[in-house]
Order: structure tokens, then sequence, then C-alpha cells
């Protein structure tokens, strides 16, 4: 689904509470902006990145014991608990040999290895060749929540690089890995925030910077 047609059905469901509303119109219209920019992979990353992260955040102060992975993982468990037509199996499904699968075989978004450069005493390569692993296992036991969670511990990853100034803008050296997590993100967002707003009784938490006054 588009941004449009999720801003008019989020128009349409009236009773949404109105933090899930505020979340999913930020959610919607960073998806917009990304949609603006298709020509542009790096802004287009980080808008799509900029809706996913509205979607999920919570505010600190209420889950201050939670680290961010704890975040990722408990709201795409829930998602997916959510996802009764099986939209996110569906879409790993046909886009596994596709930029799913190189995302995950993309050694320069994998955190151990950029340990192992910084001098760190890791087995990076073997760390590596069993998230591969895993991930293949997931695919084929229909773990979807856990291939989520590997597709997107590599583009936090990616996210780090790009938001930290630890990427040149539109380098040519990392053209793959942020295309490919575009065409990753842009397909994975629009359920996300369909299945938040048909799910609108669901505890989705607090949001950041709630609208005041």
């Amino acid at each position: 689904m588009a941004s449009t047609d999720l801003k008019r059905k989020l128009k349409q469901h009236k009773d949404t509470p109105e933090t899930l509303a505020v979340r999913l119109h930020r959610a919607i219209s960073w998806l917009k902006c990304a949609e603006e920019n298709t020509s542009n992979l790096d802004l287009q990353f980080l808008s799509l990145w900029i809706s996913y992260n509205a979607c999920y955040a919570i505010d600190e102060k209420l889950e201050d014991d939670f680290t961010e992975r704890k975040q990722f993982n408990e709201f795409i468990s829930k998602l997916v608990s959510h996802d009764h037509e099986k939209r996110f199996h569906n879409l790993l499904w046909q886009k596994f040999s596709g930029p799913v699968r190189l995302i995950i075989e993309n050694q320069f978004i994998y955190k151990p290895f950029w340990d192992a450069q910084r001098g760190e005493k890791v087995n990076w390569r073997k760390l590596f060749d069993k998230s591969i692993e895993d991930a293949n296992r997931f695919l084929s036991k229909n773990e979807v929540a856990k291939l989520i969670e590997v597709v997107l511990d590599r583009l936090y990853m990616l996210r780090n690089q790009l938001m930290h100034g630890g990427a040149t803008y539109k380098s040519k050296v990392n053209r793959a890995q942020v295309r490919d997590a575009c065409n990753i993100l842009k397909l994975f967002i629009p359920i996300i925030i369909d299945i938040m707003m048909e799910n609108k009784s669901e505890d989705w938490g607090e949001i950041y910077y709630p609208v005041v006054g």
C-alpha cells in the first residue's frame, strides 16, 4: 500500500486511539517522504527508517530498562502474531532470493565484522556464517519473527553507519546495501502500519514526544 492509501484508511478508522493515530500519522508522513525521494537512496533509506522508528519507538521513561534491540524483537513478535494473512512470510519468501538474501550476506553491515576491524578478538566470519545458516533455517521452518530480526539487525547497522557519519553521501562504496535496504523497507513498512491500524486495541506503547498544546 502507498502512503496515500494508508492515510485514507487511517482517516476512515475514526475510533483509533489518539496516541496510535499520531504514531501512524507520523510513520505515514515519513513513508511519503521516502516515496518522494526514490532517486536519492540515502534520503529514501533514512526516511524509511524514521517511518519504521515512528512505528515502534516507545517513551523511554516508561521502558527505561529496555534495550533498543529488545524493543525491536518484542515489536516484531507482536506484529507477526497479528499477521493472520501471513503477509510477512509471503514477502520474505518472495524476496529471499533477492534483497533479503543480499542484505543478510553483506558482511559490511554485520556488527562483528566491524568489531574485528577495530581490533576486538572476535571470529566474525564464523559468527557471520552461522547467522546466514540461521536465516535460512528460519525461512525453511517458517520462523518469521526470527528471520525479520536477522534482517533488521543488518539494517540497524546500516542505519548507524549513515546516522553517525560513517558513510559518505551518495557513496559508491555502499550503494548495494542501501539499495537493497530500501527495497526491503518500502515493502515492509506499509505492512507494519496496516497491521497496527487493523489492531488498534493492541497496546503499542506511549509515543515519543506527544503532541502538546
